[in-house]
């Protein structure tokens, strides 16, 4: 099942310098430049960082499709401050992206 446009439009309204990238029929969500995780089936799931992993000890890890690696549910998607919180630190412990040649 792919994820509803209303369900991204509402993630992407709650947290500013959040953006996505439809891919079939699934988006992924890019926060400062990097991708921090994705919507996948109306579910938002993040990268297990070490401070995802601190900020939701008890977070449920689930596959976002067959044949990848578990990514971090987040349930609380209605708290704009801690979203916020989330993708910063997220971002910051990831590495900078290619540069395309």
């Amino acid at each position: 099942m792919a994820s509803s446009k209303e369900y991204i439009e509402f993630v992407l309204e709650q947290c500013n310098g959040l953006s996505s990238r439809a891919m079939m029929g699934e988006y992924v969500l890019y926060y400062g430049g990097k991708v921090v995780g994705g919507v996948y089936d109306n579910r938002l799931l993040v990268k297990p960082t070490k401070s995802a992993m601190a900020l939701m000890p008890n977070a449920d890890y689930q596959l976002p499709y067959d044949g990848a690696k578990e990514m971090i549910l987040v349930e609380d998607i209605e708290n704009r401050d801690f979203l916020k919180e989330l993708f910063e630190a997220v971002c910051q412990e990831l590495p900078e992206p290619k540069k395309k040649k």
